[in-house]
């Protein structure tokens, strides 16, 4: 499986192609304290018609499992997975992340 991941000012879109995978085959699960998305499912095979033969097969079909790893500014609590035209969509939002502050020593001498 392959997938995309973009990172705007807001969210991270990881979006991932699953055609012929119905939205009730496919997981989307968070693991190791939410710093990992995992997605998984199945694809399954076309049963053979009595009186068929098949030509060719070259699409692929079985399990399949990707495994990312989220970065520290992911906010795990509010992530979104949607399914359209064979397309897994999986919004992630932005946690904000603290920054440390820098102060000033003060210098005698």
């Amino acid at each position: 499986m392959q997938v995309d991941w973009k990172e705007t000012g807001e969210v991270h879109v990881i979006k991932a192609d699953l055609p012929g995978v119905r939205r009730e085959e496919v997981k989307v699960e968070l693991e190791s304290g939410g710093r990992v998305l995992q997605i998984s499912g199945e694809r399954r095979r076309e049963v053979q018609e009595t009186g068929s033969t098949w030509r060719q097969v070259e699409r692929s079909s079985g399990r399949f499992m990707r495994r990312l790893s989220l970065p520290a500014n992911a906010k795990v609590e509010g992530v979104k997975a949607s399914m359209e035209h064979g397309v897994l969509t999986v919004v992630v939002p932005k946690a904000e992340v603290n920054q440390p502050r820098l102060e000033s020593a003060q210098m005698s001498g």
